[in-house]
């Protein structure tokens, strides 16, 4: 998913990166792999859901960040705005997806005890990952939150092992350890371009990113000179 958010996010915002953080990402697709692929089928039905998964998520990710730079609005404000129309669709189309997937509907499915707790446990989680979700891209981007959520993978392998007593393999470990490793050198990648950035822009903010910091520019090329004076505007 990580290569289809950075090919979006160069074609949607013509953002560029520099090789240091692509090879960085190289290094965390190849790790996350590594340890996550055993067996592999592929049928049509589960290939159109899995890309439609993957544009949708990616778009949904790039989407929150650039909504965020363009009204200058908060994470918790952006958020209260977009759930209720995430909701809304869910709700309408969340039971024909379910069908086509498992040829059941929602309304024959016997509901009890157990399953009303867990669907609101899996709420009350959904709400939190929605939250640093929000907060995790408005203050980095996207291609940052789906690095650092790759250490949820790790975790839920490291997790498994030592709490249910799950298989882990030494590919298993291998890949966990290419994964961090990759983590690791995606952050000095991405504070070495800020570097980079910030002695270009001398005066800019440190904590401005490498999109603000083109539309700055950008808006510098295109504005007209005004004269004071006469209240003109000199293109």
């Amino acid at each position: 998913m990580i290569p289809v958010v950075c090919v979006m996010e160069w074609i949607l915002h013509s953002k560029h990166y520099s090789r240091e953080v692509k090879m960085s990402v190289v290094v965390v697709v190849i790790g996350v792999g590594v340890c996550t692929v055993t067996d592999v089928k592929v049928n049509l039905k589960g290939f159109m859901c899995a890309c439609l998964a993957i544009l949708s998520t990616s778009l949904q990710q790039i989407s929150i960040g650039s909504l965020q730079k363009k009204y200058s609005s908060g994470s918790f404000e952006l958020l209260s705005k977009t759930a209720p129309i995430q909701a809304l669709f869910l709700l309408i189309l969340g039971p024909f997806v379910d069908y086509y997937l498992s040829g059941k509907l929602i309304t024959n499915y016997k509901m009890s005890a157990g399953a009303v707790l867990c669907i609101l446990l899996s709420c009350l989680l959904a709400v939190f990952c929605n939250v640093s979700q929000y907060l995790c891209i408005g203050r980095f981007s996207a291609v940052s939150f789906q690095v650092l959520g790759h250490m949820k993978t790790v975790c839920v392998l490291t997790l498994g092992w030592l709490l249910f007593d799950s298989e882990l393999t030494f590919k298993n470990i291998m890949g966990m350890i290419i994964a961090v490793v990759g983590m690791v050198i995606y952050s000095w990648a991405v504070e070495a371009e800020k570097l980079s950035n910030a002695k270009t822009f001398p005066h800019a903010k440190n904590s401005l990113t490498e999109e603000e910091i083109r539309l700055l520019t950008a808006g510098t090329d295109k504005s007209p000179l005004k004269d004071v004076e006469l209240g003109e505007a000199r293109g």
